[in-house]
């Protein structure tokens, strides 16, 4: 009689098999290609509670198992003043998906709830100084983000868009601020749409950002945020060209620097005049 499988390797399996060509084959791919994981690493999944992250944790761990290249995992979730019942919904899923999480706190939304201007960033900032921090006090050297292939897509464009630059979100970044510590983004080439498939599939409910910007008053007052609007654009503009995004990611692999007015690289700003 062939024994019942968890639910954690129900969704393992839905990983493996149902979502591999969306899922599991592009993580895999970012992964190889841009040389994220060698051995010996010790790597803090950082889990703030949403689809993107928890899918992380739970690829992160497969890939662990199934490597034959050895590194270390741990499982990091940063509290930065969640309520009971959102903290309570981080330690469910994470049981269901039989993730060993492990909780620090901060105060990070009593510092942000102070102002008004940038909160988002603010918070953004702090996250991640606090996460390299832990994440080198426990003995890791690097820190895994859920940040994925829409996000790159997303990014570029409101650079652009609002930023008055073209700027991208490379796969991996060295540390300026921790010595010894990267930063990976291992969901470099998983699209957006694909998570949310997973999770429905799963009957996963993940948490939103739990902050005070982004409940509803906020967002009727604002017009939601600009990474909202891009979003939109962008799925406006696939309707009449349904590769506008891979198009996106391409380009960034294939930057021109001898057609371009100017560009910075390592914080100096270069013109074409200095080599023309």
């Amino acid at each position: 009689m062939a024994r019942e499988l968890t639910f954690s390797q129900l969704t393992e399996r839905s990983i493996s098999k149902k979502y591999r060509k969306e899922i599991w084959n592009p993580f895999v791919e970012a992964v190889k290609r841009y040389e994220l994981i060698q051995e010996g690493d010790r790597i803090a999944v950082c889990i703030s509670g949403g689809k993107d992250s928890m899918l992380l944790a739970k690829l992160m761990q497969m890939l662990q198992r199934y490597s034959e290249v050895p590194f270390a995992l741990t499982y990091l979730v940063m509290n930065p003043g969640y309520n009971e019942e959102n903290l309570r919904r981080i330690q469910h899923n994470a049981a269901l998906l039989q993730l060993p999480i492990e909780i620090f706190e901060t105060n990070i939304f009593d510092v942000t709830d102070k102002t008004d201007r940038y909160p988002c960033y603010l918070c953004a900032k702090m996250r991640r100084g606090h996460l390299y921090s832990e994440a080198k006090r426990r003995g890791c050297n690097k820190i895994a983000l859920g940040h994925h292939f829409s996000d790159v897509i997303e990014t570029t464009v409101m650079a652009m868009f609002y930023g008055s630059q073209l700027q991208g979100m490379i796969p991996k970044l060295k540390s300026t601020n921790y010595k010894g510590m990267e930063l990976i983004r291992p969901l470099y080439c998983v699209h957006e749409d694909d998570i949310i498939a997973w999770a429905r599939y799963n009957d996963l409910h993940f948490l939103q950002c739990a902050c005070r910007f982004t409940e509803a008053e906020f967002v009727r007052e604002t017009g939601g945020t600009k990474r909202r609007e891009i979003k939109e654009l962008i799925r406006e503009l696939k309707k009449n060209n349904p590769n506008i995004e891979k198009s996106i990611f391409n380009s960034l692999h294939r930057v021109h620097l001898d057609t371009f007015i100017g560009f910075k690289t390592k914080g100096e700003e270069h013109s074409f005049l200095e080599r023309y």
